[in-house]
């Protein structure tokens, strides 16, 4: 399936992490998600009920992002995977995680976690 609705740098706070101190404070974290699904009715009758609404989208996954906790960014992607998939009309989502400020010593831009699920 080649439609999707692309999703691209949705940042709200959250906790996601293994340190301590991660569990203790939220973070920014960003998220990127492609929606794979038929857009072909959507694309004639010009309805927002016929393709899946972005907005109601991406408060679902700002709300997974707030209300719950993670240790691993995988955890948090595969749940934001879940809420993506949730409605029938989606056959595939690509969904892309990321701290902007990774707890490591180095100068690191992000860490992330990119995965691809399917019906």
């Amino acid at each position: 399936m080649s439609d999707r609705i692309e999703l691209r740098g949705l940042v709200a706070s959250g906790y996601c992490g293994a340190l301590p101190e991660e569990q203790q404070r939220p973070q920014p974290l960003e998220v990127d998600i492609d929606l794979h699904l038929d857009l072909t009715l959507a694309t004639h009758s010009d309805a927002l009920d016929d393709t899946i609404d972005y907005g109601a989208l991406c408060a679902m996954v700002e709300r997974v992002i707030v209300t719950e906790r993670f240790t691993l960014l995988e955890r948090l992607a595969e749940r934001v995977a879940e809420v993506s998939l949730a409605d029938d009309r989606a056959g595939a989502v690509s969904v892309t995680v990321r701290k902007l400020r990774p707890p490591v010593s180095q100068q690191l831009a992000t860490a992330a976690v990119h995965l691809e699920r399917s019906r």
